[in-house]
């Protein structure tokens, strides 16, 4: 594991840059982690000891430059420090390492396969999660399990996650209009957990069922507004 001493006078976010300055290969790499913190946040509303980042730098040493995954999940930490949120996620302040860090392979390879997965090994990550929509012999999803220091392939699509309490996943779907393959969260029966767009849409049809059922007990539904 990486070390560092949090008794040493050490910058607080404040202080740090709160990205590498490297700009995503596509914007796929930002969506698909967005969707994931989107339905977290309606998932575990009324929990508070979670954070979700997205191009979000880590600082895990004060002479070392941030890394920046496409997305990450930390828990047990504060999900809102104050109304300005977190800037970056420094490692000597949140006194804990991601659980989880996911990487979208693009066309240009920033060493998903290599030197971030042995990065994150170091680092005690204990899920790392590898996106690749440009294969087509092999699974396009990956989910590894930190296993006495090295990572271990995990079988199965959905992945089911113990430590966090849901699975994770890809299928196809429709985000932003956007229909293809897309990551999601899935419960312990395997079924997914529903985007915000999905629960408007599952509301609104609930609603017309409603409002047919009672135009046809001959009961206005504006009346009971």
């Amino acid at each position: 594991m990486l070390q560092y001493d949090p008794l040493d006078c050490l910058p607080s976010a404040e202080d740090l840059p709160d990205s590498d300055d490297t700009p995503v290969d596509n914007q796929l790499q930002h969506l698909i982690s967005v969707l994931l913190e989107t339905i977290l946040a309606m998932a575990w509303a009324d929990r508070m000891d979670w954070f979700f980042g997205v191009d979000m730098g880590i600082y895990y040493d004060p002479d070392q430059p941030a890394i920046v995954p496409d997305g990450f999940l930390s828990l047990g930490v504060e999900r809102v420090f104050d109304e300005n949120l977190r800037l970056s996620y420094v490692l000597w302040e949140e006194q804990r390492i991601p659980i989880m860090t996911i990487e979208v392979v693009s066309q240009k390879r920033r060493g998903e396969y290599s030197t971030k997965k042995e990065f994150y090994a170091q680092l005690e990550v204990l899920y790392y999660v590898v996106y690749n929509p440009q294969r087509r012999r092999k699974p396009t999803l990956e989910v590894y399990r930190l296993v006495n220091g090295k990572y271990q392939l995990q079988r199965g699509n959905p992945v089911w996650l113990p430590e966090i309490g849901l699975g994770i996943g890809s299928e196809q779907g429709t985000y932003q209009g956007i229909t293809r393959e897309w990551l999601y969260w899935y419960d312990e029966s395997g079924k997914r957990l529903l985007t915000p767009e999905e629960r408007v849409r599952q509301a609104e049809q609930r609603a017309q069922i409603l409002a047919e059922q009672l135009k046809a007990l001959g009961v206005d539904p504006n009346s009971l507004v």
